[in-house]
């Protein structure tokens, strides 16, 4: 009997880990630094129900959702979505851009308003060598590697238990008061399909 042995040189490269969390509802706003995206685990995450892995600032946010309900308003926020691990050189330079593709899967859901990737609009209150992301000989591609941070806003719930005007098929004006279960906020709730979503797009790659 003969037994061949070889030996492999394998490189595992880790996979893309992707994780979502409530950063702000309403005027709550969960302060930069506060939690580390790097670090952060989805059991943190998971922790409470509005999903906000800041035990203090989950608190607040459950605070001003439960403020808006019993008047039968709504509230929206926003979702930091994180990507680690993301190979590099994915997207293209200009039409397919890796951020073009993930905005338009995060703003393919309902109640999604706009998305920010990076520094984002907060880009804007820098000048050009304070924003540049500089280059170094082990970097390139489109994606360079590093963590990719997305935030994505959604509207209040445009179902509401107050009396909203509105126009009948015949055209006639009237008033409209929503009946049965609805969000006061759905932010806790949608951000669970951004990591689908994002999933979804890495995974042909």
């Amino acid at each position: 009997m003969v037994i061949a042995l070889f030996d492999f040189n394998i490189t595992f490269v880790p996979f893309p880990q992707i994780l979502a969390y409530v950063s702000q509802v309403h005027k709550v706003v969960l302060p930069e630094g506060i939690v580390d995206n790097e670090t952060v685990t989805l059991d943190e995450i998971e922790s409470n129900i509005v999903r906000c892995p800041d035990p203090e600032y989950a608190q607040k946010m459950i605070e001003a959702i439960d403020a808006v309900r019993v008047q039968g308003e709504s509230v929206g926020g926003v979702v930091t979505c994180i990507a680690r691990n993301v190979p590099r050189g994915l997207g293209c330079p200009v039409f397919d851009k890796l951020e073009a593709d993930l905005a338009k899967a995060m703003l393919s859901l309902p109640a999604t308003k706009g998305v920010e990737f990076g520094s984002g609009f907060a880009g804007t209150f820098l000048t050009g060598s304070e924003h540049n992301d500089e280059f170094y000989m082990d970097e390139g591609g489109i994606s360079n590697g590093e963590t990719i941070y997305t935030r994505i806003a959604f509207k209040p719930t445009s179902t509401i238990g107050k009396k909203q005007k509105t126009v009948t098929r015949d055209r006639h004006e009237t008033e409209l008061i929503a009946r049965g279960r609805h969000d006061p906020c759905v932010v806790p709730r949608g951000l669970i399909s951004f990591p689908i979503h994002s999933f979804i797009w890495f995974a042909p790659i």
